[in-house]
Parts: C-alpha cells; structure tokens; sequence
C-alpha cells in the first residue's frame, strides 16, 4: 500500500424519496437562519415555492443561467445583499447551485440545497464562474452546502434526454474518483457500478432512487479527487463555446475515460446520450479555433466532434 493523504468534504445529507416535503422545513430550522435567498430558474420557481412555503423565504432569485455567468453571479449576490440574508437555498441542478456558491464566496453564508438532478456540484467545495468567454474555476471550503436534500421524488418527469446527459455527468465524478486514493477509489468504483445499473432505469422511468444515490456518491468522490483533464477540458470548451454543460460531459468522457472507454459508450448509446460535439451546438470554425487553443486536446477533440468512437 503507497503513502497517501486525504482531505474530506461534506456536509448533512438527507436522502430518500419524499424528504424534500417532509424534512426540509426541520432540516433548516436547525441551521437557525432567519433569512433564506431562494435561487432557481424560472421553470423551477413553482417547485421551489412550494417546497420552501413554510422558510423564511426573504426573496426569490430565478435568474440562474448555465456556467453562472459574471452578470448573474453579480445579481445574485445583489439580491442577497439587499435582503441582508444569512441563508441560500438553491432548488435544481447544477447551475442552481453553482449560484448560490458564487454568492457564497463572498458573503460566507451557508448554502441549503435541493438537487433534481444528478449534477453533484452540492457535494463539492468546487465553483465555477464565466466571464469574457472564460470559465474560471477553483475550490473553498465556504461553497460547500451545510445541507442536501436527495429527494428522488423531485427527479420524476425529467426528460430522458435531460436524464442521460445529466447521469453521464455524475459518471465524470466517478471516474474522476478512481485516480484518487484508496477510499475515494473505492467510493467511485461503487458509484460506477450503481450508476451503470441506474441509469438505464432512470432514463426510462422505472426507477430514480437508484441513479440518484449514485450521482450522490460520485459526487462525494469528485469532492476529494477534484478536476482532471476531463473537466477541464470541458470547462474551456463550455466557456468559450457556450456549450451545454452536461451533454459536454457525456460527448467527451468516453474519448477522457482510459481504460473505461467501451462500457462508457455502449452505455451512453442505450441511454440515448449525445455522441458528438457537433451534435450539442459545435461549429466547423468553433473545432477549428478549439485546436488551435488546446492542441494537447487535438485528437481528442477532432474524434468527439465527428462522433468517431476510439477503437
């Protein structure tokens, strides 16, 4: 066995289905907050309302965007500073957040979330930000959220398409998590393995429990092993590109995985996920230019873009 440190992050989690009706409301009351920043999308807004009715809910920010643009970050932050809150509750996936932590960074309140869908960033000490076509990322303690809510419930009706790219995005954490040490290896070969079996399940919509506590613990294990040439890889291309975070993820990971390659892509072909950048929003001239910035990434990114699988 070869020498090796490990640094965990975390905080309370609660998992199961329908907890996000019945535990939230007490979860929070523990925190003693008195003034919650409620940040979701629009499409969201109903859901989150509902679920928060009976929180301190000072004001609603549904400005979210995807790769948490500088303007949205700044209104967000804003937005929280006028209602002098001391409490952010995010209800969505992963963008929802990833808002919530640009605010975190500079006000040090804790975070609450409420994921639906598999994005993993509410386990993670990870945030990212975009800002003149460039996104920036880095790692703090204070984004970590203090509580999540795992309510498989609230993942029902999620579109396939939306499903698939979303579970390939929690099976980037989990491999991420193998290169790490020995118990975070642990942790991403399980979440390999209950993911693999779940997501088929989720995408036809016969069971989410299952998929969930995978993206769970995928993103616990990308807490301790963090970005990889995978994501940043992805990350350059989202914020230069204005491509779509997790359909990136899903084009590209089977091109990143070594050795994981064939069962990543036989997986990604039976749940439906994109299989080319091209096919997520990626221009000739946008290829090209790509190469030209990451030519480390060249074969790579010529392969994914014309969808030719590695042999």
């Amino acid at each position: 066995m070869e020498s090796f440190t490990r640094t965990s992050f975390g905080g309370h989690v609660v998992f199961g289905p329908g907890t996000a009706r019945t535990e939230l409301t007490d979860e929070v009351a523990a925190l003693r907050v008195s003034k919650v920043l409620l940040l979701t999308t629009e499409r969201a807004e109903p859901l989150a309302r509902e679920l928060t009715a009976k929180l301190p809910v000072a004001d609603v920010f549904t400005g979210v965007r995807e790769h948490v643009p500088a303007a949205v970050a700044c209104a967000a932050l804003d937005a929280a500073t006028m209602a002098h809150v001391d409490c952010l509750l995010s209800v969505g996936g992963g963008s929802s957040v990833g808002t919530a932590k640009a605010v975190a960074l500079s006000m040090r309140v804790p975070i609450v979330a409420v994921p639906t869908t598999y994005a993993g960033s509410e386990m993670t000490p990870v945030w990212g930000r975009t800002e003149n076509d460039t996104k920036r990322t880095g790692r703090s303690p204070d984004v970590v959220p203090r509580l999540v809510i795992y309510d498989p419930e609230l993942t029902v009706g999620l579109p396939p398409a939306i499903t698939a790219v979303s579970g390939m995005n929690a099976l980037a954490h989990a491999v991420r998590g193998l290169a790490a040490d020995p118990l975070t290896a642990l942790v991403g070969r399980e979440a390999v393995r209950v993911l693999k079996a779940g997501l088929p399940k989720a995408v036809a919509e016969q069971d989410r429990v299952e998929a969930l506590y995978g993206a769970y613990l995928a993103a616990s294990a990308f807490a301790v092993a963090g970005s990889g040439p995978h994501h940043k890889l992805c990350h350059s291309l989202g914020g230069v590109y204005g491509l779509p975070h997790a359909p990136t993820h899903a084009v590209l990971l089977p091109y990143t995985a070594i050795g994981a390659t064939d069962g990543l892509r036989k997986l990604a072909e039976r749940i439906g996920a994109p299989t080319s950048l091209h096919a997520i929003g990626m221009r000739d001239e946008d290829l090209a230019d790509a190469v030209d910035r990451l030519p480390e990434a060249a074969d790579v990114l010529v392969a994914a873009y014309e969808g030719k699988w590695p042999a």
